[in-house]
């Protein structure tokens, strides 16, 4: 991952994250999409990282990426507590809105991968109001996708003779991770797991105000929309994270750091 490309990484619960800020991504992600050599960018929060805790194929994943951000203030403040002092929170959704705006700029294609109909309808219809001069390659909302993935070679020949430099990937943590790393061999663009972001940018779902994210609250905001879809999630991860941190950070035999 970052030890290829010089960039300096820390450790959260054993997942690798790499250190930057906002800027530094971006600049990152573009350059290695204007070489159209491919590659994948990780969307890392606490749900993430526990999950790789226990699961060695999103972890290798993980390693192999070109970036891994910290979206969301644990992971900044664990990384902080390791001595990474300059630690910043990279959101998916801030990264992919600075990346839509350089995009529209430099009239560099872009392609939308993941979600439901309803979301890549609204999609169609908000992002040009958003980005007038934004080079939409595709907008796609796949069938439901084997969590185990098949290279499909329809879906990368789509994609790559759309000209797309940046492939937004939209389908929930590990599947869409899981879906970047068996295409990332094939697509010539960098794709980015963004999740719950083509929520946002359809307008399907508000995102939590900047004092909630800057406290680390976004994740309760998001509860509070969507209990019924999230409440497993974050009561079990959220648990987990806070053990298995606990651990890391007090030096306890068997926990990796």
């Amino acid at each position: 991952m970052t030890q290829a490309t010089g960039l300096e990484t820390g450790r959260v619960i054993g997942a690798p994250v790499t250190v930057g800020t906002l800027a530094t991504a971006t600049a990152t992600v573009l350059k290695a999409a204007e070489a159209g050599g491919g590659g994948y960018v990780c969307v890392a929060n606490v749900h993430m990282v526990t999950t790789a805790r226990r699961d060695s194929h999103l972890l290798d994943i993980m390693e192999k990426a070109l970036w891994v951000t910290s979206d969301g203030m644990p992971l900044v403040w664990t990384l902080r507590a390791k001595g990474h002092g300059h630690a910043r929170r990279v959101a998916g959704p801030d990264l992919m809105l600075r990346l839509l705006e350089e995009a529209e700029k430099k009239a560099f294609p872009v392609y939308f991968f993941g979600g439901d109909a309803p979301t890549a309808e609204a999609m169609r219809k908000r992002l040009p109001q958003q980005f007038p001069n934004l080079k939409i390659a595709g907008i796609e909302s796949p069938p439901l996708l084997p969590l185990t993935p098949v290279v499909d070679e329809a879906t990368v020949r789509r994609i790559n003779e759309s000209g797309a430099g940046l492939v937004f990937v939209g389908l929930g943590c590990p599947k869409q991770e899981y879906w970047m790393a068996a295409h990332a061999p094939h697509l010539k663009g960098v794709q980015l797991g963004v999740g719950a972001a083509f929520n946002f940018f359809a307008g399907t779902v508000r995102r939590a105000p900047r004092w909630m994210q800057r406290g680390g609250l976004e994740w309760l905001f998001r509860l509070a929309a969507e209990p019924r879809y999230l409440w497993k999630r974050y009561l079990v991860t959220n648990s987990l994270f806070i053990w298995y941190t606990l651990g890391s950070l007090l030096g306890s035999k068997g926990k990796r750091a």
